[in-house]
């Protein structure tokens, strides 16, 4: 059995059916801080394989110890934490807390109960503000935000635990920009309040929740003056976890690996896209730049195919048509429950 941390958020929902669909039964454990029950009611839709569930912290040594006790599990797939850069700038101590110390208690667990393989969920936010594409694996590696020092921090932490004992079997996927949704229109991202990234932002403009979208500058050196990111369908992202967990399964050790589609995409580009597949216009406004944001970023992407047999397989229009059909169905995201 897989124990799946945080397995109720976005990309941890969409990785529980992509490890449901390849045989594998589940545990999720997750506080609901910022996700929703009606998301595993939904994964138990979806899902082919039993789907259980654990309320509780990581951060909660009684708890993790109970789940340990309880399930028969083989390998942790890790996604719980805050993810908010902006938060984390105003909340510094509730991001260590959460993210570093939260993995440092689950890994004191997976110690005591002898499970020592374990996928985590970084992100390519360890890299800084590197401007060189496409960024591979041996990049240097810096912090602007509190959120990306926590994952800067797990990663050293799991590198010195491999150190200390390598029968650990560790990976730690950087992934870029994830967008998108299940195909089925089921299960998509549900950001709380005002979306922090830009195909929700886009989506809830052109379902009419907000007025315009607001494109942070227009003045980069691209090809159209507009910020490029490497954007990846959710589903290829959950699709890399589980070849992950099987590169662990065949040949152990540690492994570092990019999931992007190794090419970058602007602002307006996936404005145009999107507005193609939902038949709507986007109203949008051309501001001054955000302080910190890099003219492009993208992934180096052949490790992945090298190491993992992964590539991301789904297209730009396949992201927006996914997301446009969650949006529509779910105009207001999961119910309360």
């Amino acid at each position: 059995m897989i124990l799946v941390t945080g397995g109720l958020g976005y990309i941890g929902s969409h990785t529980c059916v992509s490890l449901s669909d390849a045989g594998q039964d589940l545990v999720i454990l997750d506080n609901l801080s910022n996700s929703k029950a009606a998301v595993l009611e939904r994964l138990r839709e979806i899902c082919p394989n039993v789907v259980q569930f654990e309320k509780g912290d990581i951060r909660d040594k009684a708890t993790l110890t109970r789940v340990f006790n309880t399930f028969k599990i083989s390998a942790v797939l890790h996604f719980a934490g805050l993810k908010a850069v902006g938060e984390s700038n105003k909340s510094p101590i509730s991001y260590y807390d959460n993210n570093v110390g939260g993995t440092l208690c689950l890994l004191e667990a997976m110690t005591a109960a002898a499970v020592r393989t374990l996928v985590f969920s970084s992100s390519a936010t360890v890299y800084g503000d590197c401007s060189d594409v496409p960024i591979p694996e041996d990049n240097s590696r810096s912090a602007t935000n509190p959120y990306g020092r926590s994952k800067l921090f797990i990663e050293d932490i799991l590198a010195d635990l491999y150190a200390s004992d390598n029968q650990w079997r560790i990976a730690r996927l950087r992934y870029f920009n994830p967008v998108g949704a299940h195909e089925s229109g089921r299960i998509g991202e549900d950001p709380v309040g005002v979306p922090a990234n830009l195909m929700p932002y886009i989506a809830q403009v052109a379902v009419g929740h907000r007025e315009q979208l607001n494109v942070f500058g227009g003045d980069y050196p691209t090809r159209d003056g507009t910020g490029l990111r490497d954007y990846v369908h959710v589903m290829d992202l959950a699709e890399g976890h589980v070849a992950a967990l099987r590169g662990l399964q065949r040949q152990g050790g540690m492994l570092t690996v990019n999931l992007g589609t190794g090419r970058g995409t602007s602002v307006l580009e996936l404005i145009n896209a999107f507005s193609l597949v939902s038949q709507r216009e986007i109203p949008y406004k051309i501001v001054e730049r955000r302080l910190g944001d890099v003219a492009q970023s993208y992934a180096a992407v052949g490790h992945a195919e090298q190491i993992l047999g992964w590539k991301a397989k789904r297209q730009l229009s396949d992201m927006c048509a996914d997301h446009w059909r969650w949006q529509i169905e779910n105009p207001d995201g999961y119910p309360e429950s």
